[in-house]
């Protein structure tokens, strides 16, 4: 089991206070127990001097497809999709987690210390996400919350590959029917269900529409990748509809509609940033747009969609997010306390303040200075990497 540890001499950026110069942290086993200046470890302590260095929450991926979009592995090996029905709620990732993905420690070499892994979005409806810590060991020990989220997808992705095998969805409105109908089915089974017990009847189970009713019932958030404005729209229009628990994944254009998706208090997780315009949806695609959203007053987190961006690169969103404007305080969030709101976990994760999880990155300089390096990372109070 792990001691008391105090961290000294570190700049520490907490995700939520001023910036704390030649700090000490202090870590009580797998929480954080104090930080600040002035604290004096006693006689015997376990003492690690971080004097020069940067201390940061450990970053958060809100969107990523590691441990099942593996390094290197061939398409032909890829688990994010099953695209035979588009319609497949029963799924779970939690299934189809692979440990020795090489992301995992690409993930602690980039500070990284905790992601949301989601099925892709050749599906309308693709399955259940998990959060886990990305210490690669049994997937059961890296898990947080299980299933987290309920991936939807709207736009081109589902259309094209179903397009091609001469069902729906051929459209968009294919795509939004398809989403309607699997919430109105949940709505009939949850009835059915409820009628059958209250009489004592039997009834049978279906895994795929208990997962619906979890959204219809506020259990479980649909997280619906959408980077069109018309997409986002429609995710939120069926949302609304279905009284759902929701987040816009990707938000492409979220930047030309910024006013109206604040008054809706929408939390959007944006990314990919480091890639080409591959698609049309695409064309759109700006730096700005983080920026934009949160002058509009949206909550914003940052994602790499990994692999789409390898995920070390995380903070290197966030630096080009501050060059084109966004705060270097709200960046930082960005990938931290926004990224753990956007999951619902920012009370275990995404600062450092007593009590929550001891995971923390160590940098060499200005994480946001895409020339800094990560030199140690931990997770719940145990150094897993070092440089």
């Amino acid at each position: 089991m792990l001691g008391r540890k105090y961290l000294i001499g570190a700049d520490i950026l907490t995700a939520v206070s001023e910036r704390l110069d030649g700090a000490t942290l202090v870590l009580d086993g797998a929480k954080i127990m104090e930080v600040g200046a002035g604290i004096k470890p006693p006689a015997g302590a376990d003492v690690v001097d971080l004097s020069g260095l940067v201390i940061t929450p450990g970053l958060i991926d809100a969107h990523v497809h590691a441990g099942t979009h593996c390094a290197g592995f061939p398409m032909g090996m890829d688990d994010t999709n099953d695209m035979v029905e588009p319609i497949v709620p029963q799924l779970r990732v939690l299934d189809a987690m692979y440990p020795g993905d090489e992301a995992w420690i690409e993930a602690l070499a980039g500070g990284v210390t905790c992601v949301q892994t989601l099925p892709g979005s050749g599906n309308v409806i693709g399955g259940q996400g998990v959060i886990v810590k990305t210490k690669p060991d049994i997937v059961e020990n890296m898990v947080i919350r299980a299933p987290s989220s309920l991936k939807g997808a709207l736009g081109e992705n589902p259309a094209r590959v179903y397009s091609s095998k001469n069902k729906l969805p051929n459209t968009r409105m294919g795509s939004a029917w398809l989403m309607r109908d699997a919430f109105v089915r949940a709505q009939n089974y949850r009835d059915k269900k409820t009628a059958a017990l209250a009489k004592g009847d039997p009834i049978e189970r279906n895994i795929g529409m208990e997962t619906m009713v979890a959204v219809l019932d506020g259990k479980l958030t649909l997280s619906v990748h959408c980077h069109r404005q018309d997409d986002i729209q429609t995710a939120i229009r069926i949302a609304e509809e279905f009284g759902a628990r929701f987040t816009i994944e990707h938000c492409t254009e979220g930047h030309l509609i910024a006013p109206w998706l604040a008054k809706k208090k929408i939390n959007a997780a944006v990314g990919p940033g480091l890639t080409s315009k591959s698609k049309i949806e695409l064309r759109n695609k700006t730096w700005d747009t983080p920026r934009i959203l949160r002058e509009a007053g949206v909550h914003v987190c940052l994602i790499t969609d990994h692999p789409v961006v390898p995920i070390e690169h995380l903070i290197v969103c966030a630096s080009l997010a501050v060059r084109a404007g966004l705060p270097r305080d709200e960046a930082l969030k960005a990938v931290t306390i926004y990224a753990a709101e956007h999951l619902k976990i920012q009370d275990r994760v995404g600062s450092i303040e007593p009590g929550k999880d001891a995971d923390i990155a160590v940098w060499d300089g200005d994480p946001l200075d895409s020339r800094s390096k990560v030199l140690k990372t931990f997770i719940n109070g145990e150094q897993v990497y070092s440089r």
